[in-house]
């Protein structure tokens, strides 16, 4: 063989290992891949399914807990794990302690998730990768799609404090306009965008949060038999708004297309929700996911993949948390 072939043939390899190696990564998050931990700690995703599990048959409200943990963590300087870290004195507000992370739930259970993986595969596994997983057990657990998650990330090693948070989180009472530009800031096309605030089939909102759409807003002609029912539920100047619910909707411990037939019906339960049945660049993929839920979940797995990549830290960016809820 000529030493001009041999040079092409090396060359042509080259060129087919840079393609398989490209595929196994996420186009655009640089560091993440499928089946990272496979060889350093493969008893991980077991570790995480069993464990959401579990918590989810003691608790049948973890699944929404853990999904909106995953979110708001993610949305303020990406899937770093800083929202698991606690307040390291009066003087530093952490990131939870934003007013906008009010009724945040299940920390302690990342941190209960981290610690079985730490047993079996020490100084491996971030806590934000821990916490994505929860995320996605969280969904499937409840009736959701299976989402294949590239993994890789690494924690934060620098303190967030509350007003990032405030100033990176929606408010209760955000519209159509507002969410649509956060997500596309995140990379989500419009059908995503519309997709991942389906998540809002499960769970419960505090009535603090919809104080502003019942008594401050200008009134829709738009499910104002649904309005008075809410004004039922959460009287306003209540004492106990911080703490009252209303369901999303009625099937709300499971992870399915109702929440758009609730929108589309008018019992929409956030401002947002209200909206997106109505407002010209939404209804038609609101309509379309009421009327398929395949086409629902498909779009919600590509929504909460995009979601769970944009601004990650990886290869020697951040650390490895030994413990979520401290910067170690």
């Amino acid at each position: 063989m000529s030493r001009m072939h041999m040079i092409k043939v090396v060359g042509a390899l080259v060129l087919v290992l840079a393609y398989i190696c490209s595929n196994d990564q996420v186009e655009g998050s640089e560091g993440l891949s499928y089946g990272f931990y496979d060889k350093v700690c493969p008893q991980l995703e077991g570790i995480v399914r069993s464990g959401v599990q579990s918590m989810s048959l003691t608790d049948p409200t973890t699944p929404a807990a853990l999904l909106r943990l995953m979110f708001h963590d993610c949305q303020v300087q990406g899937c770093d794990a800083s929202i698991l870290v606690d307040s390291e004195s009066n003087n530093y507000k952490s990131e939870i302690r934003s007013s906008r992370n009010m009724g945040i739930r299940k920390r302690e259970a990342v941190n209960l998730l981290k610690s079985v993986v730490e047993v079996q595969c020490p100084q491996r596994v971030s806590c934000a990768d821990i916490l994505i997983l929860a995320a996605r057990e969280a969904v499937f657990s409840s009736g959701g799609p299976r989402i294949d998650v590239p993994l890789g990330r690494r924690d934060s090693s620098n303190p967030t404090n509350s007003a990032l948070a405030d100033s990176s989180l929606p408010p209760s009472n955000v519209g159509v306009d507002d969410m649509l530009r956060l997500f596309e800031q995140k990379g989500l096309s419009l059908e995503e965008s519309v997709a991942i605030i389906g998540a809002h089939t499960l769970g419960v909102t505090h009535c603090f949060n919809i104080e502003s759409r019942l008594y401050d807003d200008p009134k829709s002609e738009h499910g104002r038999a649904f309005e008075m029912y809410l004004k039922l539920r959460c009287p306003q100047g209540s004492l106990t708004s911080n703490i009252s619910v209303v369901l999303n909707e009625p099937t709300t411990l499971t992870f399915d297309n109702h929440y758009f037939i609730n929108t589309i019906n008018g019992r929409g339960v956030l401002t947002i929700d209200a909206e997106i049945p109505f407002d010209p660049r939404t209804v038609p993929f609101v309509q379309r996911f009421a009327a398929d839920q395949d086409a629902f979940f498909q779009a919600f797995s590509s929504a909460f993949v995009k979601l769970s990549t944009s601004g990650v830290l990886t290869g020697s960016q951040g650390i490895i948390r030994r413990s979520c809820n401290a910067l170690n």
